[in-house]
């Protein structure tokens, strides 16, 4: 298991783009990784579940993954929020 906190810092927050981007990365592991703020937790591998956390500039949210390649998801999550998703 393997777990991190994540900042979005991108100014339109986990929309569309950002939350396609992010399942599609998501979904190159094995791991189930799960990614949200308080109870709210949803997969991290779907799209309109990563819409429904209405997450905007600014939010903190928590990545868990587990699995055999649960480090190496959770980096590579990091990673896509740290880059902006490439948009700035």
């Amino acid at each position: 298991m393997a777990e991190a906190t994540v900042e979005i810092k991108n100014k339109l927050g986990l929309h569309l783009r950002a939350a396609s981007a992010l399942a599609q990365a998501a979904s190159g592991f094995k791991a189930k990784i799960m990614i949200g703020r308080g109870k709210e937790q949803v997969s991290a591998k779907s799209v309109t579940s990563l819409i429904t956390l209405g997450a905007e500039l600014g939010v903190k949210l928590k990545v868990r993954a587990e699995g055999e390649d649960a480090r190496e998801a959770v980096e590579t999550v990091k990673a896509l929020f740290a880059d902006r998703f490439g948009e700035e």
